[in-house]
């Protein structure tokens, strides 16, 4: 069979080596032991370690890929480092989502067809977001951006003065895939060794960045604007009633619900039912199947999937025929190098 997966994350060592000559925070610095430190903030810090799946190199994530026994194509997002290129200063943010932009078109080159890059965007200053969208869309051929859940720790996604970033999103038909980043909420969800923040604290952002694109008018000023929500939407599908109903005082023209239907997500829930419910809820033309490779198995992800009772015509649609849609991704490639399988 053959599968796009729309959500995968892997991330180029240089991006590690060029946050080792920042200053001030975030930066790296590297530990001695062949990993890394990453210094979020003043007193909060967090190891990266260089073995870690998402750092491998990306020959040897795609020959996992290869393992499932299925033709394997791949679309990177950055996942929650999606927030480092807004947490810089605009100027340092831009160089590096330049150098990210660039990494992801030479992997595009180095596996044709196979791997698909999306481009990391710095939105502390609107003007210098839509340059680094332009280029990497009109220059390096990027299929996508990704629209971290805050900028830096403000949560206010939907702030006015980006309104134009996310018009010329529209204008240029690529989606922006919307990922939690764990950089707010840090009060009510610390301890635990992070568990909170891996698992509701990633629904709950998701959930509140694409509520606020909808409250705050942002989706009907770009009534085109492709937003795919990762992790099934979060909790905005379970609470769709609950949305229509307290949200009157927002003063849209249409209920909460139409919008949250309009937007796209993919399969990232470990629970079939969840899963379900998210084919169901948006409809199967609107969810893509993914995996948040290495951060979840593929393999039982897609032993989730065909749990679902589903036709084999909506198993193209989930399994590729949406993703291409979205992306804009060829609707037939030659077939792509594959990577050496793993011992």
């Amino acid at each position: 069979m053959h599968i796009i997966d729309s959500h995968f994350h892997w991330r180029p060592i240089s991006m590690l080596e060029w946050a080792c000559g920042a200053k001030g925070f975030p930066r790296a610095e590297r530990d001695g032991r062949g990993g890394y430190v990453w210094h979020v903030r003043e007193g909060y810090s967090v190891a990266v370690r260089a073995n870690h799946p998402a750092w491998a190199p990306l020959d040897v994530m795609l020959a996992h890929m290869d393992g499932l026994g299925h033709q394997v194509d791949v679309v990177c997002t950055i996942g929650p480092l999606s927030v480092y290129f807004s947490e810089l200063e605009p100027s340092a943010g831009r160089d590096a989502a330049m150098l990210w932009n660039e990494e992801m078109a030479a992997a595009q080159k180095q596996f044709p067809g196979r791997f698909f890059g999306t481009a990391a965007v710095p939105l502390k200053d609107t003007k210098t977001a839509i340059e680094v969208l332009d280029h990497a869309v009109l220059k390096l051929g990027l299929c996508g951006a990704n629209l971290p859940g805050s900028v830096g720790t403000d949560p206010r996604i939907d702030a006015e003065r980006l309104w134009p970033f996310y018009k010329r999103a529209e204008q240029l038909g690529v989606p922006l895939f919307l990922h939690p980043t764990d950089a707010v909420f840090a009060d009510i969800l610390d301890g635990y060794n992070n568990t909170l923040h891996f698992s509701l604290g990633r629904a709950i952002e998701v959930s509140v960045g694409a509520a606020r694109l909808i409250l705050s008018g942002l989706m009907e000023y770009c009534p085109d604007l492709k937003i795919v929500m990762s992790h099934t939407g979060g909790a905005l599908p379970y609470q769709s009633g609950r949305m229509d109903k307290n949200t009157k005082d927002a003063k849209l023209p249409r209920p909460v619900s139409e919008y949250m239907k309009r937007m796209y997500t993919d399969t990232v829930s470990p629970h079939a039912m969840g899963m379900r419910f998210a084919i169901e809820y948006y409809g199967v033309d609107n969810v893509m199947y993914g995996s948040d490779y290495p951060c979840w198995e593929p393999a039982e992800a897609l032993r989730l999937l065909e749990e679902a009772p589903l036709s084999e015509a909506d198993k193209a649609k989930l399994y590729r025929d949406n993703v291409r849609r979205v992306f804009g991704l060829p609707s037939s490639t030659a077939a792509a190098p594959r990577a050496p399988a793993m011992a």
